[in-house]
């Protein structure tokens, strides 16, 4: 079996400790040659000068592509732009598109009223500036705002047509929920890679209140197992089997990339993807 096409999402540090923990984390990671590192964005914008700084580093001292997220969240168009731009200048030219979470803990989102209404808007600009390679959230177990998972599918086909290149689902932990959607997305037409987003679980409880965040589904054996896992202290085992055979089936069905959610932690990631057959090809120098 050829070893899939991997990539890695960290999010900016907010400390100096975080700050270690994030460098530690791409000079553990960038030896296995991922196709990018993605950085996320804080929720109205919170973080988009960290955001910007975080990837213009990682981008400067892996020597790898670097996937910026850029959210429609809390800024107007303009200021939206002018941030795309600042990624160009810092030789970032990936960006993860993205609607972004409610700002301010709001039930909904609400657009800025000189903002962009909607991803697809946002989609649509960046592609105009022609510097971008442009990456989209999909969503398996479809949106929470979908009305259903036909709209769902919809939406993500309107993203691709607006100037998609490519889509990264939200993580799940059913590789069927993956397989399904896939085979969805095709029958309505896109034909643009969709590749799965794959999450490492470091902490049962955290990833359990990550997933009811995000509205991915906890199967009940999922949650038997870790229960008997804690009691015996193999959760790191455990974790470690479940994820490798998440992605083992997805690569068994054709899946020939995969994006990690790290956390900015390294080590459990690292190890799923050497089990997979993705060894370390090149070495991270000038790590401050």
């Amino acid at each position: 079996m050829t070893s899939p096409a991997v990539s890695f999402e960290v999010f900016p540090p907010k400390s100096v400790d975080a700050a270690f923990r994030l460098w530690d984390t791409a000079q553990s990671l960038a030896p296995l040659a991922p196709r990018f590192f993605s950085v996320t964005y804080g929720a109205g914008g919170s973080t988009r000068d960290l955001t910007h700084d975080a990837a213009h580093v990682l981008h400067r001292t892996s020597g790898l592509p670097v996937s910026a997220h850029l959210t429609c969240v809390g800024a107007t168009a303009a200021e939206t732009i002018e941030t795309a731009e600042k990624f160009h200048a810092a030789g970032v030219t990936d960006i993860v598109a993205l609607r972004g979470d409610p700002a301010d803990g709001a039930e909904r989102f609400t657009p800025h009223p000189e903002g962009f209404a909607n991803s697809v808007e946002l989609i649509e600009a960046l592609a105009l500036m022609d510097k971008f390679t442009i990456r989209v959230g999909a969503y398996p177990q479809s949106h929470p705002d979908a009305v259903s998972q036909h709209a769902n599918i919809q939406y993500l086909k309107r993203k691709f047509d607006a100037g998609a290149d490519e889509a990264i689902t939200q993580f799940f932990f059913e590789a069927e929920d993956f397989l399904r959607f896939r085979d969805q997305c095709a029958a309505a037409g896109i034909d643009k890679p969709i590749v799965p987003g794959i999450l490492p679980i470091t902490n049962w409880t955290s990833a359990r209140a990550f997933a009811a965040r995000c509205g991915a589904k906890i199967p009940e054996w999922m949650e038997e197992a870790y229960r008997a896992a804690q009691r015996d202290d193999r959760t790191a085992l455990l974790s470690t089997a479940l994820c490798t055979e998440l992605c083992s089936t997805l690569m068994d069905e054709g899946v020939d990339a995969l994006h990690f959610y790290t956390l900015n932690r390294a080590d459990l990631t690292r190890d799923i993807c050497r089990a997979l057959g993705v060894t370390p090809q090149t070495a991270l120098s000038n790590v401050a």
